[in-house]
């Protein structure tokens, strides 16, 4: 499941949860409309049961889009124990289930 959250939000669940995965995006970006259903179905895979999956508006966040150093978007980011270990601009699966494997290991 994702949950979409803002700046307040972000900063508290990223601290509380070990894995955190999230998904930057704009409301005019259409390559972040596109992949929303792909994120959902990655969200719900068994695999990555274990990590925390969140939408942020990447326009609305300042704070959030600072903390990963989005650049561009949709811009996808892993963060565990509170530390971005990976984050990157993509709108592949395979480019997002690497970065969602960064937490994992």
């Amino acid at each position: 499941m994702v949950q979409k959250v803002t700046d307040q939000e972000f900063s508290k669940l990223i601290q509380t949860n070990e894995k955190v995965i999230v998904k930057f995006y704009a409301d005019w970006c259409g390559s972040c409309r596109l992949f929303a259903p792909k994120y959902t179905k990655i969200s719900n895979k068994s695999e990555y049961s274990g990590a925390l999956f969140l939408e942020i508006n990447a326009e609305e966040n300042p704070e959030a889009r600072k903390f990963a150093s989005v650049n561009n978007l949709p811009f996808f980011a892993a963060i565990k124990n509170g530390v971005l270990v990976s984050g990157d601009t993509t709108a592949k699966e395979e480019s997002v289930e690497k970065i969602i494997q960064q937490v994992f290991n």
